[in-house]
């Protein structure tokens, strides 16, 4: 089975920016970018000038996460940052998806939108086909380290079925609570990108080289038949 990492940045040791961003670019597949604007979530995160200075230092696709409430007046000083994707709220699009998913295309870029716990899988399937990703929310945004929401297994699960029906190519990723403790329902279910945050990857306990060890270690156990 085949599998993404995407670690949030927003996790990572920002004292050890360039060490931690220069191990995560030979290891990652993509890079994730919480921006929260204090209104759409309760909480202020990572920025466009964020984006830019990490953008001459890695190789990998950023993925910019947009937890605020206008998204489309942040999408050009995102991409002008240097973002690869972008990836909005459907409840912030709702009056303009189509308009704003063709603006990131345009311009280039990737287009996903994000899932909460409590937003079902149809608030998006008119415009599912011009999705590169779909990301299901399995806590409540706006902060690290919440308990996983295990109904959002099955909304997965809806995702790939659709995905399969309907001979789609978007992926469909999962942000919150990816740890030894949902790897195996998350996979099984459909998930293809991980978001790797403070309970799977940035642990406090052990430097991220050896955090990074046990994540896929974790993953690869959690794949085999023994744990099936």
């Amino acid at each position: 089975m085949n599998y993404y990492i995407s670690p949030s940045l927003m996790c990572m040791d920002m004292m050890k920016l360039a060490e931690q961003l220069r191990f995560l670019d030979s290891k990652a597949n993509m890079l994730h970018v919480d921006v929260m604007d204090g209104h759409y979530v309760k909480n202020l995160a990572l920025s466009a000038s964020f984006v830019a200075q990490i953008r001459p230092f890695t190789t990998l696709p950023v993925d910019v996460h947009l937890m605020v409430e206008e998204p489309a007046a942040f999408i050009d000083t995102f991409i002008k940052a240097g973002a690869d994707s972008l990836s909005l709220h459907a409840e912030t699009i709702s009056r303009e998806a189509f308009r704003v998913i063709h603006t990131i295309r345009e311009a280039g870029k990737k287009p996903g939108v994000v899932l909460n716990p409590a937003t079902p899988v149809s608030a998006l399937e008119h415009y599912l086909h011009l999705l590169d990703k779909v990301t299901v929310m399995t806590v409540d945004p706006g902060y690290a380290g919440q308990p996983f929401i295990p109904e959002m297994v099955e909304k997965i699960a809806r995702l790939r079925q659709l995905k399969q029906r309907r001979q789609l190519n978007f992926l469909i990723e999962v942000d919150g609570a990816c740890n030894r403790h949902t790897y195996q329902a998350l996979l099984n279910a459909g998930a293809q990108v991980l978001i790797m945050g403070s309970s799977g990857l940035f642990r406090p306990d052990m430097p991220l080289e050896q955090a990074w060890q046990h994540m896929t270690r974790e993953i690869h156990d959690a794949l085999t038949p023994a744990h099936a």
